[in-house]
């Protein structure tokens, strides 16, 4: 392995349970042994998944002008931007939204269960990859933010009711960090070199 900070080559050793690996040459810590990986890494998948469905199943948000309520759901909201004629963002909200979260989600699934139950999945490096490329594509707190201003730019027109895909979109935000930061990726290579 290569220390992000100075470049040095090191060999890649198993470590003590909560050890870390540090760059020789300027103390960098290179990687850390996190206990129960795979498991937390595949409960917090599932649970994302969970959540993500109770987020594009549910209303996201209800606004009140009078006697009148409108809700609007995650996707009816990207119709919306498309139909009024913001392809683009309704395609990039699309992508970062939904698309890459969920395959993010079903590919560290593929990969995990089978990993679970002692076997390989067919083309984990592949797909293991493909993970690690698509994941920086997945900006759901961004779009959180940006829900969170129209919230309080609209809040002097309309009473804005929020709907359990609300709760549920949040929640993912936290789970997916959790599900990131949880996955050890040199257990994974190790498991594929066995």
């Amino acid at each position: 392995i290569a220390c992000h900070d100075c470049d040095l080559i090191h060999s890649i050793k198993p470590l003590p349970a909560k050890g870390a690996a540090v760059c020789i040459r300027c103390g960098a810590v290179l990687y850390k042994h996190k206990p129960n990986s795979l498991d937390r890494t595949l409960a917090f998948a599932l649970g994302g998944l969970i959540l993500f469905i109770l987020a594009n199943s549910f209303p996201f948000l209800a606004l009140r002008i009078g006697s009148q309520i409108r809700e609007t759901t995650l996707i009816t909201g990207i119709h919306e931007l498309y139909r009024q004629g913001m392809q683009e963002i309704a395609i990039l909200v699309l992508l970062t939204t939904v698309l890459v979260p969920l395959t993010q989600m079903l590919c560290l699934l593929y990969i995990l269960l089978p990993l679970k139950f002692h076997r390989l999945p067919k083309e984990l490096p592949r797909v293991f990859r493909f993970v690690n490329n698509v994941g920086p594509w997945g900006m759901m707190e961004v779009f959180m933010i940006g829900i969170l201003v129209s919230l309080v730019k609209l809040a002097g027109m309309a009473k804005i009711i929020p709907g359990i895909s609300l709760y549920s979109f949040l929640a993912l935000i936290f789970v997916l960090a959790a599900m990131t930061v949880s996955l050890d990726t040199h257990q994974i290579w190790q498991k594929w070199e066995a």
